[in-house]
């Protein structure tokens, strides 16, 4: 076994080897003699005639063994060891005697076949071809390859999440071929309602005529999205080739899947979701691969999909976190879309009823054009939107006990003859949060400092991280006794409404079970935010979007963003102001998210952001990665890596402690330890060299066998 550092690494890979593998190397690299090697036989077993070196991508997900490796080509697996298959591998065997020992299997995938290894020293043979399926194209691997220089990862594991684990089921049938279009010719490129953007129809017919163009669109709000999501990706087929959606979730996923199949009709595209199960999906996976079919809709993992001659890649609502992977090396689906596009001459369409800066940037720097809808198409389309402070208070005695001001008891009351009220409550649970009733301050456990709640159906106190029961709490700062909410939850705000509207039905869509939709009657739907159910029918009679105060207060640098990101999501789903439609939304009438809601414009809302970020200096108008771990480990990190000229070094800044019995986010410390972050900033042009230089020095401290990991995250979501 040899290796070779892959032409395409970052400088990174001039280390690669690293530890105990890159003494081997050298060891065997003296011993060999002569020119480069051509193996012939094993142990007396003949070799693959012509191309007898397999390179190889070993599964082994190590940034310091980020590179290929040769072995010998058994004559027995000539015809099956082709590029692109999985195969299993002895990796780290030692040279004895000339020949390779020992060594730990391990699966990987063949890359290349060569005529000669560039490694003098014996060439150990390949243990197993597991597969004669061709799943890492030429292709993949580049894009790949692409992901991991960005974000400062190992290939291997990248190729991970875009390859999914083989069953062999799948594999040993064969895909069937869409079925040939035959409706009526020129029915895949019509707009349909692209015609209420004045520059929609025009996009979809350049998709149809085989052109790649690109564009930021902010959706009218209403239930078509679905049908134009696929309408763009049917005129992208119209010309002859492949189409790729991501959405956020398998909710999202079937309402496109429905509206594909309205229009292409059945077995024409594929959908990628967890829901579908491994074997079901690799099935899927396995008919885009081979070409069967070439148009898909899936969520997040959808993103490496290979798809054939590559038309269009879309993604609906970018700002939702259910794109961001959390796996290493933790890539956004947008960037790699916009990497996709880039590299495969696509075309590219961002989507959703806002707009986040990165999409701002993509139009500010005319990398792609705006879609948007006149001010009368939105007026038409949009539902009323009635704010009320949070301090103001209700009159009517019902109305106090259901904690609704009012105007939002007065809209739920009316609007309850007419159709279904949507609620969406911002936490989960029952009252997840209490402080003190004198000073404010919340109340924690008196064994390990987490917050108190109180569950459903009363009771004492319960700390939220360790599960202890305060019989007798006090508060430690100002001693008192009383507790009050900070914040109700969606269960709390189920009963209370419940209990004012006795007859109406309650239906509840959160984390324990998110409904998929609800019949077109009166009922209160109290939801979780991103978990709203759909309204058959013309849509909620009205919304009622509670405790704005607690999406706009988070410490992050996308809080007002992703508030009326959450807030749009909602009132999207309610009739027109035309019809009746009406949303009460409870926080400050003059703070800027609020009015951007109000006035129904996203777009102006998300330009404003990037003017303070360009300001400020803040992503996306910066490249900026994310350095945690225990302090000295971060310094040492920091002072090894070579980093670009002009890096600013923001911190370090101590990440909170996690408690024992806390439940853990990615990216926390384990519990009990005091981790620090550096946040690394750079300009636009120089993200590359940022994460080579943090990957080359990561490959470094691992060769020296650093003891302490240093956890690198390159454009992390949510800088505080």
């Amino acid at each position: 076994m040899s290796s070779e550092n892959d032409r395409n690494a970052t400088p990174a890979g001039d280390q690669a080897a690293g530890g105990e593998q890159l003494a081997l190397i050298r060891e065997t690299v003296r011993e060999a003699k002569g020119p480069k090697a051509k193996p012939r036989t094993w142990r007396g077993a003949a070799l693959a005639e012509g191309l007898p070196v397999a390179r190889v991508l070993v599964d082994k997900g190590l940034l310091h063994l980020d590179q290929y490796f040769d072995y010998a080509v058994p004559a027995a697996m000539d015809e099956q060891a082709q590029p692109g298959v999985r195969v299993r591998v002895r990796f780290g065997a030692r040279v004895v005697k000339g020949r390779r020992e020992g060594g730990e299997l391990h699966d990987g995938f063949i890359v290349a076949r060569l005529a000669e290894s560039d490694y003098r020293g014996p060439l150990a043979p390949l243990a197993q071809v597991l597969s004669p399926e061709q799943v890492l194209t030429p292709a993949l691997l580049r894009l790949c390859r692409a992901v991991a220089d960005r974000y400062a990862g190992a290939l291997a594991d990248v190729v991970q999440l875009a390859v999914p684990p083989r069953r062999a089921k799948p594999e040993a049938a064969p895909s069937a071929a869409a079925p040939p279009f035959s409706g009526v010719p020129g029915t895949l490129a019509e707009a349909g309602s692209w015609g209420r953007y004045p520059t929609g129809a025009a996009f979809v017919q350049a998709l149809a005529r085989g052109d790649s163009p690109r564009a930021v669109w902010t959706a009218l709000p209403g239930p078509q999205w679905p049908e134009e999501l696929a309408r763009a990706m049917a005129a992208t087929l119209a010309s002859g080739r492949g189409a790729l959606a991501v959405v956020p979730d398998g909710r999202a996923a079937a309402r496109v899947d429905a509206a594909l199949t309205g229009l292409l009709g059945e077995g024409r595209h594929v959908v990628l979701t967890a829901d579908a199960g491994p074997e079901e999906r690799y099935r899927r996976w396995l008919a885009l691969s081979r070409g069967a079919v070439r148009a898909v809709v899936g969520t997040r993992a959808a993103m490496f999909a290979p798809v054939a001659d590559l038309g269009l890649v879309a993604i609906w609502d970018d700002g939702d976190s259910s794109h961001s992977e959390q796996h290493a090396p933790q890539p956004h689906a947008r960037e790699v879309l916009l990497l996709r596009a880039t590299e495969e001459r696509a075309g590219f369409l961002l989507g959703g009823f806002t707009c986040t800066v990165e999409g701002a940037q993509l139009v500010d720097t005319r990398w792609a054009l705006p879609i948007t809808a006149s001010r009368e198409q939105v007026r038409a389309a949009a539902p009323l939107i009635r704010t009320v402070g949070e301090n103001d208070e209700a009159r009517d005695g019902a109305a106090r006990a259901a904690r609704l001001p009012s105007l939002a008891w007065q809209v739920t009351k009316e609007a309850l003859t007419r159709g279904p009220v949507l609620v969406q409550v911002p936490r989960r649970g029952y009252v997840p949060g209490l402080a003190c009733e004198r000073c404010r301050e919340t109340a924690r456990c008196g064994g390990c400092s987490g917050p108190l709640e109180l569950r459903e159906g009363g009771g004492a106190p319960t700390c939220g991280w360790c599960g202890r029961i305060e019989t007798a709490w006090q508060c430690h700062e100002c001693g008192g006794s009383r507790l009050r909410a900070q914040v109700v939850g969606a269960r709390r705000t189920a009963d209370e409404l419940g209990r004012a509207f006795p007859k109406v039905p309650v239906r509840m869509s959160g984390r324990d079970g998110v409904l998929a939709s609800v019949p077109d009657a009166p009922a209160l739907v109290i939801s979780t935010p991103g978990a709203e159910p759909v309204a058959e029918g013309p849509g909620y009679a009205a919304a009622l979007l509670l405790d704005g105060w607690a999406l706009l207060n988070r410490p992050d640098l996308r809080a007002g963003e992703e508030a009326l990101r959450r807030w749009a999501g909602a009132a999207a789903l309610v009739r027109p102001a035309g019809e009746g439609g009406t949303v009460v939304v409870l926080g400050e009438p003059t703070l800027r998210p609020v009015q951007a809601l109000v006035r129904w414009d996203p777009a102006g809302h998300a330009v404003r952001e990037l003017a303070e970020r360009a300001e400020l200096g803040f992503p996306p108008v910066s490249r900026m990665a994310a350095v945690a771990g225990r302090p000295s480990a971060v310094a040492d990190l920091v002072a090894t890596a070579e980093l670009p000229e002009g890096t600013d070094v923001l911190g370090p800044v101590p990440i909170p402690v996690v408690e024992p019995g806390r439940p853990r986010r990615p990216g926390d410390p384990p519990p009990g330890e005091q981790w620090e972050r550096v946040l690394l900033r750079v300009r636009q042009g120089s993200g590359a060299a940022l994460a080579s230089a943090l990957k080359a020095a990561q490959t470094a401290r691992i060769a020296r066998k650093e003891a302490d990991p240093v956890r690198v995250r390159i454009d992390p979501p949510d800088i505080g």
